[in-house]
């Protein structure tokens, strides 16, 4: 049987192939237990096999009953335009090919509208890559129109921008798509971008270039999306994006659910660490993950934005953060008001409440970071980063934030952890708590930060660029080579206070062990 392949994407070390939703519905499908990239031999070139396998590198859901499937870049002398093979354990099998309707195209990952997203009732908003907007201001939106149109059509129909930033494109969705009911069909989209081109004697002309688009809108994913809800289901929500975080992310969701998180979003990024059987397990023990598979590389200010969007119909607060970042509420200083007590369960829940109560102003909660370095460590701590690492630096580090969804500014403009909001509110510092940043752990789980940071605008450590930023460990240079005395590194203040009130909490007492722990024991 010969399937189509929907969509392909060139990275420098992988291939991206997007399988319709239609097909594995249509045909009842489940993930195929084995996957071979098939790679066609590129044209003019008559040495070699037509074809040539590999295994694929892993295989993911990507909701709405889409599947992705990772390659290993083509051999030389053959293309990216793969085809795949798919197996079963009952030993049926099923390719999805080039011919027989499939797309020939791969898009390359410089330029190429990714996702797109329903903003409300009447707005889309679409990720690009390759635009090269400001990093820390909105642009122009005259520029740039969305294209909308549907499989088959050869016509689409264009909307104004009415913002842009960074990756980040919102158009109003045109009258026909809001009147005409889809049928649930999905509907491309995509970026025109025009440009002044310099002519003779003065004169500028313009040019007009349709971004290349693997990006579609998905019917079933504005069921809910409407602006103007009376109640939202839950007060407090958190997002986050991950690369090989299974190790850690349990003891983060744990502990934060005790402080009041009711509802998490974890935006995978390419893990296979078995991030996704440590989120089932946690689903399974009634805390509430939800995985959504995240492959686009160096585009964690999207993935947030594009987070935000979808807990907006959900959440009053949401809060953005790292798994290796912990709240810390320490007992009130001697001249702080202590007539709110922010410790204990549910300390994260009181905080917005109160805000939500008292300061209807306010759309962003911040909050300062101390980091902790290795504290004398050679190996994981088995009990936990909040247990196992206790010496910090004494300065306070940049905040993290806690965001009201509906104060965000219509442009998503956001800084990783904080964005933008509109004109009527403000930010609160919230100085009753500060966040552990387990920045420096142990050198063999710090190091695999070299292979490559998630943000689009930070540069990979490997490169020879902004060796100074604060983003990067200060003298380790552009190589993955532990410095002398590593353990001892990052260590001016040995701060036990989260060690101490965790221990006091959540242990068990008559095993000590923590939630945490219980399944591994």
């Amino acid at each position: 049987m010969g399937l189509s392949i929907e969509s392909r994407v060139l990275f420098n070390d992988h291939v991206l192939v997007i399988l319709p939703a239609s097909q594995s519905k249509s045909l009842h499908l489940q993930l195929p237990e084995k996957i071979d990239c098939v790679y066609p031999r590129k044209s003019g070139v008559s040495v070699g096999k037509k074809t040539v396998n590999h295994p694929m590198l892993s295989v993911d859901d990507y909701g709405d009953g889409r599947w992705l499937v990772r390659c290993p870049v083509p051999p030389a002398n053959y293309t990216a335009a793969v085809g795949l093979k798919g197996e079963w354990k009952n030993g049926k099998g099923i390719e999805w090919e080039m011919g027989r309707g499939g797309k020939k195209s791969v898009q390359l990952w410089d330029m190429v509208a990714y996702e797109a997203v329903f903003d409300g009732e009447d707005m889309a908003v679409v990720f690009v890559k390759g635009l090269q907007l400001k990093p820390d201001r909105e642009s122009e939106p005259t520029p740039f129109r969305c294209q909308f149109w549907k499989e088959g059509e050869d016509y689409a129909l264009t909307t104004q921008a009415t913002t842009a930033a960074q990756e980040t494109i919102r158009c109003p969705l045109p009258p026909e798509l809001k009147v005409k009911p889809w049928d649930g069909e999905e509907v491309r989209v995509t970026v025109e971008v025009t440009s002044k081109v310099p002519g003779r004697s003065h004169l500028t002309g313009t040019k007009r270039q349709l971004v290349p688009s693997i990006a579609k809108l998905h019917q079933s994913s504005n069921k809910n999306n409407v602006k103007g809800r009376s109640k939202l289901k839950y007060k407090l929500c958190a997002c986050t994006m991950v690369w090989n975080q299974a190790a850690f992310i349990r003891e983060w969701v744990m502990y934060h659910t005790w402080l009041g998180v009711e509802r998490w979003f974890v935006y995978d990024n390419n893990s296979d660490d078995g991030l996704k059987d440590v989120i089932d397990e946690l689903n399974a023990e009634n805390y509430d993950v939800n995985r959504h598979t995240w492959p686009w590389i160096k585009s964690q200010e999207a993935g947030f934005s594009h987070c935000l969007l979808r807990a907006r119909d959900q959440c009053q607060w949401v809060a953005f953060f790292d798994v290796d970042e912990f709240y810390n509420f320490p007992p009130p200083k001697p001249r702080q008001n202590s007539t709110i007590v922010y410790r204990g369960p549910n300390a994260l829940q009181k905080v917005v409440e109160h805000v939500s109560a008292r300061q209807r102003t306010v759309g962003e909660i911040r909050t300062d970071c101390h980091n902790f370095g290795p504290s004398g460590l050679k190996k994981t701590p088995a009990e936990g980063l909040m247990l196992g690492y206790t010496c910090r630096l004494k300065g306070l580090e940049r905040h993290k934030s806690i965001v009201r969804p509906d104060a965000v500014d219509d442009s998503l403009l956001n800084q990783v952890h904080h964005f933008k909001l509109k004109k009527e509110f403000k930010k609160l510092n919230f100085h009753r708590a500060v966040i552990n940043h387990y920045k420096y752990q142990v050198w063999d789980n710090f190091k695999a930060k070299f292979y490559r940071r998630v943000s689009t605008y930070v540069v990979d450590w490997q490169e020879n660029q902004n060796e100074n930023s604060r983003d990067r460990a200060p003298g380790l240079g552009t190589e993955a080579i532990e410095p002398p005395n590593w353990p001892q590194k990052f260590c001016e203040v040995w701060d036990t206070r989260l060690r101490d009130f965790v221990l006091s909490n959540l242990a068990d007492r008559n095993t000590g062990l923590l939630p945490w722990q219980k399944s591994v024991q």
